[in-house]
């Protein structure tokens, strides 16, 4: 017959009882901590729908399609609002890119006599363009992740643009107009193609820096021809995409 000791195995199992709570306890302050060292990309994988706001310089330029106009010089601008992205995949490497943005437009353009508004066709006329368009671009946006919780992106899409604001300073025969209002001489839509590319960068566990770089490629008229008769006048431009994601 085995004769067990009741108070000995009590004593030992309390004994053992702390060991294993500091061993669970050291597990979970490990895993914890590894969690927090990658942060970055383990918080952007939970999210499907991010929102953030851009400030973005840019330079744009208008480009003419047919003879009797030439550009003397483009204008920089700077495009500000809202933007946001939609995941498509658990990893956040495919999204739909979209937002809602403010942006300046504009160059300045020689025409020849017989072209451009009719006030001001009897000469040689120099226009000052500068317009100012509400935006809607919808792209997609592929991401990968490299070191450091760097991420690398490129889109490609199109975008919508409406203008709320045109005026001219026009230049013929030696006198000087300025700040004419071209809102009935303009075409009410835009649109064209994106691409660009950047980095990502996460600051804390709700903010995300991105930087990159944009080009857009208008596909209609920003003038009216029955206006202007200047057959096409394409806006284009580059910008430096600055931006900060919640």
């Amino acid at each position: 017959m085995v004769n067990l000791d009741v108070k000995h195995v009590t004593r030992k199992r309390k004994s053992i009882f702390p060991v294993m709570l500091l061993g669970l306890f050291f597990l979970m302050h490990t895993d914890v901590q590894a969690q927090r060292g990658d942060y970055g990309k383990r918080y952007s994988n939970e999210k499907q729908f991010r929102l953030g706001f851009t400030l973005s310089p840019l330079g744009s330029f208008f480009k003419a399609q047919e003879p009797g106009v030439e550009r003397n010089a483009g204008r920089f601008g700077v495009n500000f609002g809202v933007m946001f992205d939609y995941f498509l995949d658990a990893d956040n490497h495919y999204a739909i890119s979209s937002g809602l943005s403010a942006v300046s437009a504009g160059s300045t353009l020689k025409y020849d006599a017989g072209k451009g508004l009719k006030d001001f066709s009897t000469f040689p006329a120099e226009y000052d363009i500068r317009m100012q368009y509400l935006e809607i671009p919808v792209s997609l946006k592929l991401k990968t992740d490299l070191e450091n919780d760097f991420s690398l992106y490129g889109q490609f899409g199109t975008f919508f643009q409406a203008p709320i604001r045109a005026r001219t300073d026009i230049i013929t025969n030696g006198l000087k107009t300025e700040k004419v209002n071209i809102m009935g001489d303009v075409n009410p839509l835009n649109m064209g193609l994106l691409v660009g590319a950047g980095v990502e960068y996460p600051i804390s566990e709700s903010l995300t820096l991105t930087a990159g770089l944009s080009y857009q490629n208008g596909f209609i008229d920003v003038t009216r021809n029955s206006k202007w008769h200047d057959g096409r006048i394409n806006n284009n431009s580059f910008a430096l995409r600055l931006g900060l994601f919640f």
